[in-house]
C-alpha cells in the first residue's frame, strides 16, 4: 500500500506525500484564493501551514494554522479543527515550545474524537508521543508509540507505521538496545521504500546511519546519509536536511575526525537558526563545543559553553539533552 499525506485534505488530497513543498504551497495558495466553502478554505490554509512549517517559514505557518482553525471552528467542523490544532502543536514543538505543543495536541485529539476522525486522532496522539520523546520521557511514551504502531498497522497506514517504528527505534537507541533500534529502523526503511514514502525513508536512513556509526562503520554511515540528502533537498525538507547534517557531524566526531566535525556542526548551527528550530540548533552547538574541546579549546571556555547549553536544555524541558550536556562536561573536563 502506498503512503498518503493525510494532512492534505479536500481538493488537495490528491497531492503526493512526496510532492515538493514549493509545489504544495503554490497549489494550496491557489485553492485558498479560489475557495468558496469553509471546508475548502480550512483545507487550503492547513496545507499552507504545513508547507511553510516544513520550509522553516515559521511566522507564516503560525498565521496559516490559526486561520485554518478559525475557519473550521466557525463552521463547526470538528475534524478540520483537529487538523489545524495538530499543525499548531507540531509547529510549537518545532519551535521549542513544548508546553504549548502538549496543549494544542491534546486539544486536537479531543476535537478529532468529537469529529470522529480516527486519522486526525492518531496524528494528534503521535504528536503528543513525539513531544514527550524529544523531551526525554522514553518510558512514558513507549507504550503510546506501541499503541499507535498497532493502530497504524490495523488501519493500513504505512506512513504512520513508519513514523511509529522510527519513534520506538529512537527510544531503544537512547535506552542502549542498539540491535532492536537497528531492526526497527531497517523495517521502517523497507516499508517507506515499498510505500514510496520518501520523507520516511530519509529519516530511516538517518537512524540506520547513526547505529552503523556506533558500530564503527564510519564510511558506511556517511554513505547512508549521502543517500538521504538528495531526498531532503528535492522535497525541500529543510528540518530533515539539517538533522541529516547534524548526524554527519556526529559520525565524524565519533570517528575522531574533529576538524571535519567542527566544520559540519558550525554550518548546521546556522541551518537550524535559519529555520527557527532551537532544539536542533542547541544540539548542533553541543557537537560544535565538543569538537572544539577535542582540538584543544581552553577548558574554561568549554566549561562555560557546556553549562550554558545544559541550562538552555533544562529550561526548555529537554531533559535527555540536558543529561547529554552534563555527560559531555564529565567526559571532556572530568
Amino acid at each position: 500500500m502506498h503512503a498518503r499525506a493525510a494532512e492534505y485534505r479536500g481538493a488537495l488530497a490528491a497531492l503526493s506525500v512526496n510532492a515538493s513543498l514549493d509545489d504544495v504551497l503554490e497549489r494550496a495558495e491557489q485553492h485558498d484564493a479560489a475557495a468558496t466553502t469553509a471546508a475548502e478554505r480550512a483545507g487550503a490554509q492547513l496545507a499552507i501551514a504545513e508547507a511553510c512549517r516544513r520550509l522553516g517559514r515559521v511566522e507564516r505557518a503560525e498565521a496559516a494554522w490559526r486561520a485554518s482553525y478559525r475557519t473550521a471552528r466557525d463552521a463547526g467542523d470538528h475534524a478540520a479543527v483537529a487538523w489545524a490544532l495538530w499543525s499548531g502543536g507540531t509547529l510549537a514543538r518545532q519551535r521549542g515550545r513544548y508546553a504549548l505543543a502538549h496543549r494544542w495536541l491534546s486539544s486536537a485529539a479531543e476535537a478529532a474524537e468529537r469529529g470522529a476522525d480516527r486519522v486526525a486522532r492518531g496524528y494528534a496522539l503521535a504528536g503528543l508521543a513525539e513531544t514527550g520523546r524529544v523531551q526525554g520521557d522514553f518510558a512514558g511514551t513507549l507504550r503510546l508509540h506501541e499503541q499507535l504502531l498497532a493502530e497504524a498497522r490495523a488501519d493500513g497506514e504505512p506512513r504512520h507505521v513508519v513514523w511509529a517504528l522510527e519513534g520506538i527505534a529512537q527510544i531503544h537507541r537512547h535506552s542502549g538496545d542498539h540491535d532492536a533500534a537497528l531492526a526497527m529502523f531497517t523495517e521502517a526503511c523497507r516499508i517507506a521504500t515499498e510505500g514510496d514514502d520518501r520523507r520516511g525513508r530519509a529519516w530511516a536512513l538517518r537512524g540506520i546511519a547513526d547505529l552503523t556509526s556506533l558500530r564503527g562503520e564510519t564510511e558506511r554511515a556517511l554513505a547512508l546519509l549521502a543517500e538521504a540528502e538528495p531526498i531532503c533537498r528535492e522535497m525541500r525538507l529543510e528540518s530533515a536536511l539539517a538533522y541529516n547534517h547534524k548526524m554527519r557531524g556526529n559520525v565524524l566526531y565519533r570517528a575522531g575526525r574533529y576538524a571535519e566535525a567542527e566544520r559540519v556542526y558550525r554550518a548546521t548551527v546556522d541551518e537550524f537558526d535559519g529555520i527557527s528550530e532551537p532544539r536542533g540548533e542547541a544540539l548542533a552547538r553541543l557537537g560544535l563545543t565538543k569538537s572544539r574541546a577535542r582540538q584543544g579549546a581552553p577548558a574554561p571556555q568549554v566549561e562555560a559553553e557546556l553549562r550554558e547549553l545544559q541550562d538552555r536544555f533544562t529550561a526548555s524541558g529537554l531533559h535527555h539533552a540536558a543529561k547529554m550536556a552534563e555527560a559531555a562536561r564529565q567526559e571532556l573536563l572530568g
